[in-house]
């Protein structure tokens, strides 16, 4: 039996440039299982470990999109395709993608918070008739931040999007905060029958959570993931720790009702 505290070695079967500091690599992972929302640890040895999200899997295989921002983060960048790493996980509470089969589903994602719900979305596009709907706004601080440009054009053809950058006009994408754009959901047409999904940068979670309370969405029908809050997954370190919560452990996806009070 597999121990999730272990680290595994494993190789890298893929390596893609997403941008100018971010890159998704495709790990052979073997029988270790995940979640939609879950999260794994990446190390590399005598430099160090870190968690990052799983933002796609398959059989035998995850994919992790990485911002180069770290020393960890900044080896991995160096490794290519059939180097190995080692990877312990996955951890942590996902997507409670089982209440949203047969609703309307809409998701709400700023910059690499699009990672963690890229997998869901991929397995709503793939099992037609699993969401009743699916609404997508994903936000982009600049042209040069926009994530799985080919995955974003599948997204676009099978569900009612809308993709923004803060700043920049570009084609296909419009000009202004996630949180403008919230108000073109049709959520009158859903009755009681939708769920909402958040996850971005704290300050887009904050705001985003915001307007679709002041929208009239009940609370207990928003979820967000704090997944920029994981450190060791195991709840000894701390550093995942809001107030009394243990975001590593408890996490890193809530539901707003409780996330309201997390939400830094």
């Amino acid at each position: 039996m597999h121990n999730e505290l272990m680290p595994v070695a494993c190789q890298i079967l893929e390596f893609k440039q997403e941008t100018q500091t971010e890159f998704t690599i495709k790990v052979a992972t073997g029988d270790l299982k995940v979640e939609h929302g879950q999260f794994c640890q990446l190390s590399i040895p005598k430099i160090g470990e870190c968690p990052i999200s799983v933002s796609d899997y398959g059989d035998g295989w995850m994919d992790f999109t990485i911002r180069a921002v770290g020393k960890v983060t900044d080896e991995v960048f160096k490794l290519e395709a059939g180097d190995q790493l080692f990877i312990r996980g996955a951890y942590g509470k996902g997507w409670p993608v089982d209440q949203f089969k047969g609703k309307n589903v809409v998701i709400i994602a700023g910059g690499t918070g699009v990672a963690p719900v890229k997998s869901m979305i991929n397995q709503f596009a793939n099992e037609e008739g699993f969401a009743q709907s699916v609404n997508i706004i994903a936000g982009f601080k600049d042209e040069n931040g926009i994530l799985f440009k080919d995955t974003l054009k599948v997204w676009e053809e099978k569900f009612n999007t809308i993709y923004t950058l803060d700043r920049d006009e570009k084609e296909g994408f419009r000009t202004g905060l996630v949180t403008k754009f919230i108000e073109e959901i049709p959520f009158k047409d859903f009755g009681d029958n939708y769920e909402v999904v958040i996850v971005g940068p704290p300050i887009m979670m904050h705001f985003a959570g915001l307007e679709c309370v002041k929208q009239g969405i009940p609370e207990e029908k928003i979820w967000v993931s704090f997944e920029r809050k994981m450190s060791c997954a195991i709840g000894k370190c701390g550093h995942c720790r809001i107030d009394e919560t243990y975001v590593c452990l408890e996490g890193p996806v809530f539901n707003y009702t409780q996330a309201k009070k997390l939400i830094d």
